[in-house]
């Protein structure tokens, strides 16, 4: 068959993040074509295509299937880029996937007429079933994992499929699907790899421990150095980003990893997230021997009471330790805020902007506590009557969608911005990441003249 995946646009009004190469499009594409179909992407965000732009390069596909998918920001501009599709291709079948869809599937369906079926969790081994079936006109009764509209206008929702187990049996993603050029910084291309999924930790703010499940599943170790070789073979990269949403809860198989990097002699650096208490000396002097060049670890709080609320399990000396160590190692350390979680106040996001101060990280995300649709945090606004945006392309982690009696939209959106601009206009940090350089350091060279400008822009009107 022919099929057509797309990744839709950024909403204007959201914080639009620099374009990443989608991991999911990489594995759809690539366990499509290796059960004969024919496959094409098209990545607006890479591409800066528009809906109207996007019309002109679907009708030129003559796609039978169209998958399109999805984050929370990302929803609304699929459903129409779904609609621009069924105008184009009436008669191709439109699919959306992703966190999101998952759990806003027959919402999805009943908001958007041009979609016709949502395939829930993961989606490789579906997708291909589902495939087979459009195929040969075949009924999607008994397709696991997927909520589709019906003939007759009804939707139907049939029972969730089981996770994969064993990871090594999928295809590396399918990356020559992109425009990979578009993804360059700084001269390099950062390829993303995902070597497991599931996670066994519950934080209430987390919607990709619900779409990955509650269990930890790890590719194997040379299943996933084949990938970084293959890719450095191919096409000529040194540079990976880890995407697990927690890289490190199986310490003795990242050690494996960071072995076979090390015994196959292969120059690459890379950057992974890692909770601050699965992260230890002798693990992190592993990972740098093995090209470790950043960690991305998750502070959440610098109130041990907002901590127990997220239901995050850490203790702030156990951050204060994994940032010291990694610095002691010179490892880069980036550190993930949450600010405006329920309980939060004006002392408790002060709390954490001066622990912040205190850890001393190499740059810093203060994300807005963001409710997205089948988490816990989604289910306590709603039921507590706190919800004050229901427009998903704001739900961007830099815009305040819901209010708590402790501390006002407004108020959390002022203390983001000072948080910012207190962390990036220090004159010593300017030129720590100056010395740095590289991508990392440019780029936050680049985020503090910004609010540098917009600072003395403020003062000088």
């Amino acid at each position: 068959m022919k099929i057509t995946l797309v990744n839709p646009p950024y909403p204007h009004v959201g914080h639009q993040h620099p374009p990443f190469i989608p991991l999911s499009i990489g594995y759809l594409g690539a366990v499509a074509e290796k059960n004969g179909h024919e496959v094409t992407v098209i990545d607006c965000q890479a591409e800066k295509l528009e809906p109207e732009h996007y019309r002109k390069r679907i009708n030129q596909t003559n796609a039978e299937v169209v998958g399109i998918t999805s984050t929370t920001l990302t929803y609304k501009s699929a459903l129409k880029i779904a609609t621009v599709t069924k105008q184009q291709l009436p008669n191709a079948t439109t699919i959306l996937g992703g966190c999101h869809a998952t759990f806003w599937d027959e919402n999805a369906l009943k908001e958007c007429p041009s979609l016709d079926v949502i395939v829930r969790r993961e989606g490789e081994v579906t997708f291909i079933e589902l495939l087979e079936k459009l195929q040969n006109n075949t009924s999607l009764t008994n397709v696991r994992g997927i909520t589709y509209r019906q003939a007759d206008g009804a939707i139907s929702r049939n029972e969730d499929r089981p996770f994969i187990q064993n990871l090594d049996e999928l295809p590396f993603p399918a990356f020559h699907l992109f425009p990979l050029n578009t993804f360059r910084r700084v001269g390099k291309i950062i390829f993303p790899l995902q070597t497991s999924r599931g996670c066994v930790y519950w934080c209430d703010f987390c919607s990709a421990v619900r779409m990955f499940g509650r269990g930890y599943r790890g590719r194997s170790p040379k299943n996933v150095v084949d990938e970084i070789q293959c890719l450095q073979d191919k096409y000529g990269e040194s540079q990976f980003a880890f995407y697990d949403d927690a890289f490190t809860v199986n310490t003795e198989r990242v050690e494996k990893i960071c072995d076979e990097i090390i015994s196959r002699k292969l120059n690459v650096h890379w950057d992974c997230e890692a909770r601050v208490d699965m992260v230890n000396k002798q693990l992190l002097q592993k990972m740098k021997a093995a090209g470790c060049m950043a960690v991305w670890l998750g502070v959440e709080s610098g109130s041990q009471l907002m901590i127990e609320k997220m239901h995050k399990k850490i203790k702030l000396d156990q951050t204060r330790n994994a940032f010291k160590t990694a610095r002691e190692l010179g490892i880069m350390t980036i550190a993930n805020v949450v600010l405006g979680f329920p309980g939060e106040t004006e002392q408790t996001a002060w709390e954490t902007i001066n622990f912040i101060k205190e850890l001393n990280p190499g740059d810093v995300g203060f994300y807005i506590a963001t409710p997205y649709p089948g988490t816990p945090l989604y289910e306590q606004v709603k039921q507590n009557g706190w919800l004050r945006n229901t427009d998903f392309n704001y739900y961007d982690t830099a815009t305040p969608t819901f209010e708590t009696p402790y501390i006002t939209m407004q108020k959390l959106r002022e203390i983001r911005y000072k948080a910012l601009q207190q962390f990036y206009i220090r004159p010593r940090y300017v030129l720590d990441m100056l010395r740095r350089g590289g991508i990392y350091g440019i780029s936050a060279v680049k985020t503090s003249a910004a609010y540098l400008l917009r600072a003395l822009h403020v003062r000088l009107s």
